[in-house]
């Protein structure tokens, strides 16, 4: 069975658009034009990823996302985030609710395809070996994708997910922003690396007793970020 995706946006011709491009890589489009339709979907087909607009009508993207994340039977769905605006604290504002990627319109279709391929992949589990990590009390089981801290569960992103499994493959090496994009998404670009900022954020504030004093992931000031053994 083809993987899942609903296309989120008021735009019926970027809908028609992507939905065209993304059936022709095999996939199976789903599509909603405001954000109470696009709930009613998520809840009702729980599909394998949303392709998700932001500036929508009735509930926006950000409130979607929020409400998606906040529940436990919708939390693991990965969101790609479309956005017409261009300034970085809206695309981060995103990621830190919980987005696992975004693009910046207008977009190139192919591009969208290639970015849903990579989160499926991520999400799916294909990429990674069956295999537990532990550092302390931070445990990632690799092949049942469940992460937890001192016993008790993490709800992570699938790619907060792959970015501590990145950091627990190597710990104590400093990673910098564009290598851990590189070994998580699988390509890069000039601007997504300040994304990484945002994951390393929300991860500190599932894994961190105290956000602000890491423990587990620390800021290496001038290179990036790397994941404490001790």
């Amino acid at each position: 069975m083809s993987p899942r995706i609903l296309v989120v946006d008021d735009d019926h011709q970027i809908v028609r658009l992507l939905q065209s491009y993304l059936q022709q890589s095999g996939f199976t489009v789903l599509t909603a034009y405001d954000g109470e339709e696009a709930l009613h979907v998520i809840r009702r087909e729980k599909p394998d990823l949303v392709v998700l607009d932001l500036m929508l009508p009735k509930r926006d993207g950000l409130e979607i996302t929020r409400i998606m994340r906040s529940n436990e039977a919708l939390a693991a769905i990965p969101i790609l985030m479309l956005t017409a605006r261009v300034e970085d604290v809206d695309k981060l504002i995103g990621l830190e609710l919980g987005a696992d990627d975004y693009l910046t319109k207008p977009f190139n279709p192919p591009e969208v395809v290639a970015r849903a391929k990579a989160i499926l992949r991520r999400s799916s589990g294909t990429i990674k070996p069956p295999a537990i990590l532990q550092i302390r009390g931070l445990r990632l089981d690799l092949e049942r994708h469940v992460a937890t801290i001192d016993d008790r569960p993490l709800d992570l992103t699938p790619t907060e997910f792959d970015v501590l499994c990145v950091m627990m493959q190597n710990p104590d090496r400093a990673f910098t922003r564009g290598e851990l994009i590189e070994k998580t998404v699988g390509y890069g670009y000039e601007g997504l690396e300040r994304t990484v900022d945002s994951h390393i954020k929300n991860l500190r504030k599932k894994i961190e007793s105290d956000p602000a004093r890491p423990e587990y992931l620390e800021t290496v000031f001038g290179v990036g970020y790397r994941l404490r053994e001790a």
